[in-house]
Protein backbone atom coordinates (compact mmCIF):
# COMPACT_ATOMS: atom_id res chain seq x y z
CA UNK A 1 0.00 0.00 0.00
CA UNK A 2 1.89 3.23 -1.09
CA UNK A 3 -1.16 5.65 -2.07
CA UNK A 4 -3.57 7.58 0.79
CA UNK A 5 -6.54 9.38 -1.10
CA UNK A 6 -7.74 11.91 1.64
CA UNK A 7 -11.10 13.43 1.20
CA UNK A 8 -10.46 16.51 3.18
CA UNK A 9 -8.22 18.19 3.74
CA UNK A 10 -9.23 20.42 6.52
CA UNK A 11 -7.18 19.79 10.48
CA UNK A 12 -6.82 16.30 10.63
CA UNK A 13 -6.59 15.65 6.81
CA UNK A 14 -3.50 17.85 6.42
CA UNK A 15 -2.17 16.23 9.66
CA UNK A 16 -1.99 12.87 8.58
CA UNK A 17 -1.17 13.99 4.69
CA UNK A 18 1.89 15.12 6.84
CA UNK A 19 2.35 12.10 9.09
CA UNK A 20 1.88 9.82 5.75
CA UNK A 21 4.55 11.59 3.71
CA UNK A 22 7.04 11.58 6.40
CA UNK A 23 6.57 7.95 6.39
CA UNK A 24 7.18 7.06 2.70
CA UNK A 25 3.49 7.09 1.34
CA UNK A 26 1.99 9.40 -1.71
CA UNK A 27 -0.81 11.58 -0.64
CA UNK A 28 -3.66 12.48 -2.96
CA UNK A 29 -5.50 15.29 -1.54
CA UNK A 30 -8.93 16.58 -2.05
CA UNK A 31 -12.05 18.95 -0.83
CA UNK A 32 -15.15 20.33 -1.68
CA UNK A 33 -13.34 24.17 -2.97
CA UNK A 34 -11.10 22.71 -5.45
CA UNK A 35 -7.09 21.52 -6.17
CA UNK A 36 -6.17 24.78 -7.07
CA UNK A 37 -7.24 26.04 -3.46
CA UNK A 38 -4.89 23.10 -2.28
CA UNK A 39 -1.47 24.58 -3.61
CA UNK A 40 -0.19 25.68 -0.39
CA UNK A 41 -0.34 22.38 1.45
CA UNK A 42 1.29 20.32 -2.10
CA UNK A 43 3.95 22.81 -2.46
CA UNK A 44 4.57 22.07 1.06
CA UNK A 45 4.40 18.18 1.20
CA UNK A 46 6.76 18.43 -1.69
CA UNK A 47 6.76 15.74 -4.52
CA UNK A 48 5.00 12.54 -2.90
CA UNK A 49 1.56 14.94 -2.50
CA UNK A 50 -0.34 16.37 -5.83
CA UNK A 51 -4.26 17.98 -5.41
CA UNK A 52 -7.13 16.15 -7.07
CA UNK A 53 -10.82 16.12 -6.79
CA UNK A 54 -12.97 13.75 -4.21
CA UNK A 55 -13.57 11.33 -6.61
CA UNK A 56 -9.89 11.02 -8.23
CA UNK A 57 -8.85 10.84 -4.47
CA UNK A 58 -10.91 7.99 -3.98
CA UNK A 59 -9.55 6.30 -7.22
CA UNK A 60 -5.83 6.86 -6.30
CA UNK A 61 -5.79 5.76 -2.75
CA UNK A 62 -4.92 2.14 -2.25
CA UNK A 63 -6.68 3.47 1.52
CA UNK A 64 -8.91 6.38 1.57
CA UNK A 65 -9.64 9.19 4.81
CA UNK A 66 -13.07 10.26 4.65
CA UNK A 67 -12.82 13.81 6.86
CA UNK A 68 -15.32 16.10 6.13
CA UNK A 69 -18.09 17.62 8.94
CA UNK A 70 -20.82 14.90 9.73
CA UNK A 71 -23.23 17.13 7.55
CA UNK A 72 -21.97 16.50 4.40
CA UNK A 73 -21.13 12.85 4.55
CA UNK A 74 -23.34 11.59 1.66
CA UNK A 75 -21.27 13.96 -0.02
CA UNK A 76 -18.27 11.45 -0.37
CA UNK A 77 -18.58 9.50 -3.98
CA UNK A 78 -19.89 5.78 -3.86
CA UNK A 79 -18.31 4.09 -6.86
CA UNK A 80 -14.56 5.26 -6.67
CA UNK A 81 -14.21 3.79 -3.07
CA UNK A 82 -15.78 0.54 -4.62
CA UNK A 83 -13.99 -2.45 -2.33
CA UNK A 84 -11.51 0.30 -1.17
CA UNK A 85 -10.82 0.44 2.85
CA UNK A 86 -12.08 3.93 4.05
CA UNK A 87 -10.77 5.35 7.04
CA UNK A 88 -13.82 7.62 8.51
CA UNK A 89 -12.52 10.46 11.33
CA UNK A 90 -16.16 11.90 11.78
CA UNK A 91 -17.60 12.94 14.94
CA UNK A 92 -21.04 14.79 15.38
CA UNK A 93 -21.64 17.65 16.76
CA UNK A 94 -25.30 18.68 16.60
CA UNK A 95 -24.15 22.44 16.59
CA UNK A 96 -22.57 21.90 13.75
CA UNK A 97 -23.99 19.07 12.08
CA UNK A 98 -27.60 19.69 12.72
CA UNK A 99 -29.87 17.03 14.80
CA UNK A 100 -29.25 13.52 13.43
CA UNK A 101 -32.45 11.42 15.21
CA UNK A 102 -30.38 7.34 15.25
CA UNK A 103 -27.36 9.30 16.73
CA UNK A 104 -29.18 11.24 19.37
CA UNK A 105 -31.18 7.95 20.33
CA UNK A 106 -27.56 6.20 20.25
CA UNK A 107 -29.39 3.49 17.74
CA UNK A 108 -26.09 3.88 15.60
CA UNK A 109 -22.91 5.26 15.20
CA UNK A 110 -21.21 7.82 12.34
CA UNK A 111 -18.97 5.77 11.36
CA UNK A 112 -22.75 3.07 10.60
CA UNK A 113 -23.76 6.19 8.77
CA UNK A 114 -20.92 6.15 6.65
CA UNK A 115 -20.74 2.49 6.06
CA UNK A 116 -24.34 2.12 4.73
CA UNK A 117 -23.77 5.37 2.54
CA UNK A 118 -21.21 3.41 1.15
CA UNK A 119 -22.17 -0.23 1.03
CA UNK A 120 -19.17 -1.68 -1.03
CA UNK A 121 -16.42 -0.21 0.50
CA UNK A 122 -15.05 -0.97 4.08
CA UNK A 123 -15.75 1.67 6.57
CA UNK A 124 -12.87 1.35 9.86
CA UNK A 125 -13.51 4.18 12.08
CA UNK A 126 -10.10 6.26 13.82
CA UNK A 127 -8.47 9.57 13.80
CA UNK A 128 -11.65 10.96 15.31
CA UNK A 129 -10.23 10.41 19.24
CA UNK A 130 -7.43 13.05 18.99
CA UNK A 131 -6.53 16.36 18.72
CA UNK A 132 -4.80 17.39 15.43
CA UNK A 133 -1.85 18.71 16.73
CA UNK A 134 -1.65 15.85 19.29
CA UNK A 135 -1.79 13.56 16.22
CA UNK A 136 1.30 15.41 14.55
CA UNK A 137 3.40 15.76 17.96
CA UNK A 138 2.75 11.91 19.77
CA UNK A 139 3.57 10.32 16.45
CA UNK A 140 6.65 8.14 17.71
CA UNK A 141 8.51 4.65 15.98
CA UNK A 142 7.77 1.35 16.50
CA UNK A 143 9.22 0.33 20.16
CA UNK A 144 9.31 3.73 21.72
CA UNK A 145 9.19 3.56 25.19
CA UNK A 146 6.26 6.75 24.94
CA UNK A 147 4.52 5.44 22.06
CA UNK A 148 0.43 6.78 22.15
CA UNK A 149 -2.32 4.42 21.02
CA UNK A 150 -4.91 4.87 18.90
CA UNK A 151 -8.76 3.12 18.73
CA UNK A 152 -10.22 1.76 15.43
CA UNK A 153 -13.31 0.15 14.97
CA UNK A 154 -14.48 -1.66 11.84
CA UNK A 155 -16.49 -4.72 10.37
CA UNK A 156 -14.06 -6.14 8.09
CA UNK A 157 -10.89 -8.09 9.35
CA UNK A 158 -8.75 -7.07 6.72
CA UNK A 159 -9.71 -3.65 6.60
CA UNK A 160 -8.87 -3.04 9.94
CA UNK A 161 -5.49 -4.87 9.74
CA UNK A 162 -4.56 -2.56 6.92
CA UNK A 163 -5.56 0.43 9.23
CA UNK A 164 -3.21 -0.89 12.13
CA UNK A 165 -0.03 -1.15 9.49
CA UNK A 166 -1.40 2.11 8.61
CA UNK A 167 -1.05 3.33 12.08
CA UNK A 168 2.18 1.72 12.89
CA UNK A 169 3.66 3.53 9.94
CA UNK A 170 2.83 6.74 10.84
CA UNK A 171 3.82 6.52 14.50
CA UNK A 172 0.75 5.16 16.70
CA UNK A 173 -0.18 1.65 18.11
CA UNK A 174 -3.73 0.50 17.71
CA UNK A 175 -6.10 -0.60 19.82
CA UNK A 176 -9.21 -2.70 18.42
CA UNK A 177 -12.26 -1.63 20.36
CA UNK A 178 -14.40 -4.21 17.86
CA UNK A 179 -16.86 -3.52 14.94
CA UNK A 180 -18.42 -0.30 13.97
CA UNK A 181 -21.12 -0.36 16.20
CA UNK A 182 -18.70 -0.09 18.82
CA UNK A 183 -17.38 3.31 17.95
CA UNK A 184 -19.31 5.15 19.80
CA UNK A 185 -16.78 4.13 22.92
CA UNK A 186 -14.47 7.04 21.81
CA UNK A 187 -16.94 9.36 20.24
CA UNK A 188 -17.07 12.62 21.78
CA UNK A 189 -17.44 13.80 24.98
CA UNK A 190 -16.19 9.90 26.02
CA UNK A 191 -13.61 8.86 28.26
CA UNK A 192 -11.45 7.70 25.07
CA UNK A 193 -11.75 10.95 23.90
CA UNK A 194 -9.01 13.43 22.80
CA UNK A 195 -8.46 14.46 26.66
CA UNK A 196 -7.36 11.10 27.10
CA UNK A 197 -3.86 12.68 25.36
CA UNK A 198 -4.46 16.44 27.08
CA UNK A 199 -0.93 17.71 28.86
CA UNK A 200 -2.98 19.92 31.43
CA UNK A 201 -0.42 21.27 32.95
CA UNK A 202 1.08 23.34 29.43
CA UNK A 203 -0.29 26.41 28.43
CA UNK A 204 -3.50 26.30 26.32
CA UNK A 205 -3.08 27.57 22.77
CA UNK A 206 -5.65 30.21 21.48
CA UNK A 207 -8.17 27.70 20.60
CA UNK A 208 -8.18 26.63 24.33
CA UNK A 209 -6.64 22.96 24.00
CA UNK A 210 -3.49 22.28 25.99
CA UNK A 211 -0.92 23.30 23.71
CA UNK A 212 0.90 20.01 24.48
CA UNK A 213 -0.20 15.87 24.34
CA UNK A 214 0.64 13.54 26.52
CA UNK A 215 1.33 10.05 25.34
CA UNK A 216 -1.41 7.25 26.33
CA UNK A 217 -0.58 4.00 25.60
CA UNK A 218 -2.40 0.45 24.86
CA UNK A 219 -3.26 -0.21 28.23
CA UNK A 220 -4.52 3.50 29.28
CA UNK A 221 -7.02 3.29 26.01
CA UNK A 222 -8.24 -0.11 26.69
CA UNK A 223 -9.13 0.87 30.58
CA UNK A 224 -10.78 3.98 29.11
CA UNK A 225 -12.99 2.42 26.21
CA UNK A 226 -13.64 0.00 29.31
CA UNK A 227 -14.86 2.65 31.37
CA UNK A 228 -17.24 4.59 28.60
CA UNK A 229 -20.49 4.44 29.24
CA UNK A 230 -23.50 5.21 26.78
CA UNK A 231 -24.71 9.38 26.96
CA UNK A 232 -27.81 8.17 28.08
CA UNK A 233 -26.61 6.36 31.09
CA UNK A 234 -24.30 9.75 32.05
CA UNK A 235 -27.13 12.10 31.61
CA UNK A 236 -25.46 13.34 28.62
CA UNK A 237 -26.94 14.22 25.10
Amino acid sequence: MTTIGLIGSGNIGSTLARLAVTAGYDVVLSNSRGPETLKELVDELGPRARAATPGQAGEAGDLVVVTIPLRVYRSVPVEPLANRTVIDTNNYYPQRDGQIPELDDESTTTSELLQKHLPTSKVVKAFNNIYFKHLLSLARPAGTPDRSALPIAGDDADAKAAVTAFLDAIGYDAVDAGPLSEGWRFQRDTAAYATLYFDRSSASGQDGFPAAGVPADAATLRAALAAVRRYADTGGN
